[in-house]
């Protein structure tokens, strides 16, 4: 089967391409065609911003690696501890029976009780949200460790609450 030129190869039967057929040919040693802006080849209703060949993003946009096998297991296990202390501080908030006899002060108990249920997941997502942008996940799992001391459900853990 004979070929009319090289080009034959790299297109589909019935492609249609009038541009090939429009540009110049030069030689080698020819001065470069003069080409179309850069607008004509822009689908209507979009616009060309910046000089062709760079780029627009910034340097804070840096590709994020992919998180290890360590820190990934070790996220998984401090987001265990939080699912636990979040139960622990809920038996808590159930066996609980010494709160204030004032109407505000008891508000105030029960919420403040509430609050310490939700405090684990809360810093669990605080702390993911807030250390998204950081490349290694070292300064994450620190927080992450430091909720897991702080927010430790002490009534729980010494008996108190029975």
């Amino acid at each position: 089967m004979p070929r009319d030129s090289d080009d034959e190869a790299l297109s589909w039967a019935g492609d249609d391409e009038p541009a090939l057929s429009e540009r110049a040919v030069s030689a080698p040693g020819d001065a470069p065609a003069a080409t179309a802006p850069a607008d004509a080849t822009v689908a209507p209703g979009w616009k060309v911003v910046g000089k062709p060949g760079t780029t627009t993003a910034s340097p804070s946009d840096r590709p994020r690696s992919q998180m290890g096998s360590v820190a990934l297991v070790a996220h998984g296990v401090l987001a265990g501890i939080y699912l636990l202390y979040s139960i622990g501080w809920l038996i808590v908030v159930q066996r609980d029976t010494a709160a204030p006899s004032d109407i505000i002060g008891g508000a105030m108990y029960s919420v403040g009780l509430w609050l310490a249920v939700l405090a684990p997941a809360l810093w669990f997502g605080a702390t993911l949200w807030l250390t998204r942008a950081s490349v290694t996940s070292r300064a994450r799992l620190i927080a992450l460790a430091v909720g897991a001391i702080v927010l430790a459900p002490v009534p729980f853990l010494l008996g108190g609450a029975a």
